[in-house]
């Protein structure tokens, strides 16, 4: 059977795979994808069963800032739909902004910034609409699956940016003025590409620190691992009784 549901699995994530019953896996680069070369994005897909329903996992991810193309970066969302996925979360590690929520704990994506100046789109007339970018019911179903099992689920705006660099103090004050909850280096391209393709798209970010200014704090991509790990538990509670 075809999943139709595909998870994308951002840093220190990839423990959630540890709750699946694998059928088969394929590499990136048996999939003709680039692979990425950082710390806790294992490059592969992996056809699994979960908790009793047929998935497609992307574990890992290529971005911006090891030198790939917006395309490229979104060539596994273009090949999962090519294996007949019609929605699509995608997860990832971010800093925080809002002073409510706290690292450790997860925000779902409302809307989205996508402030890395380039898009999967460009090179032809794709004007496609992105007033609902992540599907308001599928969100609303997650809200009350999460109240019903006691689990902190916030909701905000995610800012997409290139990296490689954390932010400083004064762009974090820019972010936080227009808007964003959150900030990361993925996942604003792939929800382009995947509503562009039709999908039903939903977002999760794991909050795993203070962003750059908020406390004292130094960030370190060690933590942002150590922290995804120790949150992993929450999201597969929740993905359990969602997908179940």
């Amino acid at each position: 059977m075809n999943a139709e549901t595909a998870i994308v699995l951002g840093s220190g994530l990839g423990v959630l795979a540890d709750h699946l019953h694998i059928d088969r896996a394929i590499g990136f680069a048996e999939a003709g994808l680039p692979v990425s070369n950082v710390s806790g994005h294992a490059g592969r897909f992996l056809f699994a069963n979960f908790v009793g329903n047929p998935i497609l996992v992307m574990q890992g991810r290529v971005h911006l800032y090891e030198g790939h193309h917006a395309k490229a970066v979104t060539a596994g969302i273009r090949w999962m739909a090519a294996q007949g996925v019609k929605r699509v979360i995608l997860t990832n590690a971010a800093g925080t902004l809002n002073e409510n929520f706290p690292p450790g704990e997860w925000m779902m994506l409302a809307d989205q910034l996508n402030l890395t100046g380039t898009s999967p789109l460009e090179g032809a007339p794709d004007f496609i609409d992105m007033s609902a970018i992540y599907s308001k019911p599928w969100r609303e179903q997650m809200a009350r699956h999460a109240g019903q099992l006691g689990l902190p689920l916030h909701e905000g705006v995610y800012a997409g940016l290139r990296g490689p660099q954390y932010e400083t103090p004064a762009e974090i004050r820019m972010l936080r003025t227009i808007g964003a909850d959150a900030v990361g280096m993925s996942t604003v391209l792939e929800a382009i590409q995947s509503r562009a393709l039709g999908m039903e798209v939903l977002g999760f970010s794991c909050l795993t620190n203070w962003a750059a200014g908020m406390n004292e704090s130094h960030l370190s991509h060690q933590d942002v691992l150590s922290t995804g790990k120790a949150a992993a538990a929450v999201m597969v509670k929740l993905l359990e009784t969602a997908l179940g």
